[in-house]
């Protein structure tokens, strides 16, 4: 079975593509190298919140409440709607808080975009990533504890074809993230 991540990497071709690199104010290979890197920093951060059970319960209750997967039924539109961008503002001050800079800075840098640009990607993505998974989660009929197994899988699944571009932010514990993003990054789009 095919993963979330390689699923919406799908769905963000070909007209969602040009309407990310429109919004953007990028090309098209630039905007893909973002996208390759953003993706999986928001899987990765999902996942690790989701990892504790209060995480967990709170992403199921924000999934049933608001993201039932009918954003993938025209993501170029959704992309082009302001209100997208907001709504994904919000989902990545509770998904990376703090380190929504950082991680935009490491998408910056792997992929070639403006940081500012990268953290308004990061934001129009952040929708379609919850999309995903609200679309996953009903018809899986997964409960907190699924939705964890789930998206625990899907981060073991990732660094065998993504290179360990879903390893969580900051994963040597030192307090930057971007040094981790920017390795992880490299080694995904290395493979690609």
């Amino acid at each position: 079975m095919s993963g979330i991540l390689d699923g919406l990497l799908g769905q963000l071709g070909g007209p969602a593509l040009s309407q990310i690199s429109k919004q953007i104010g990028a090309d098209d290979a630039t905007s893909n190298n973002a996208i390759a890197a953003a993706l999986p920093v928001l899987m990765g951060a999902l996942a690790k919140n989701a990892s504790s059970g209060d995480g967990a319960t709170a992403l199921i209750n924000a999934l049933q409440k608001k993201h039932d997967g009918s954003i993938l039924d025209d993501v170029a539109g959704a992309l082009g709607n302001a209100q997208t961008g907001a709504a994904g503002a919000g989902i990545l001050k509770h998904v990376l808080g703090d380190k929504q800079n950082a991680a935009a800075a490491g998408v910056a840098q792997a992929s070639g975009l403006d940081p500012a640009k990268a953290g308004a990607l990061l934001s129009m993505l952040a929708p379609v990533v919850m999309g995903a998974l609200g679309k996953a989660q009903r018809s899986g009929g997964l409960d907190a504890g699924g939705l964890a197994a789930m998206l625990g899988q899907e981060r073991q699944r990732m660094p065998a074809a993504a290179g360990g571009l879903l390893s969580m932010l900051d994963r040597d514990g030192d307090g930057s993230v971007v040094d981790d993003v920017l390795g992880m990054a490299g080694k995904f789009l290395g493979k690609r």
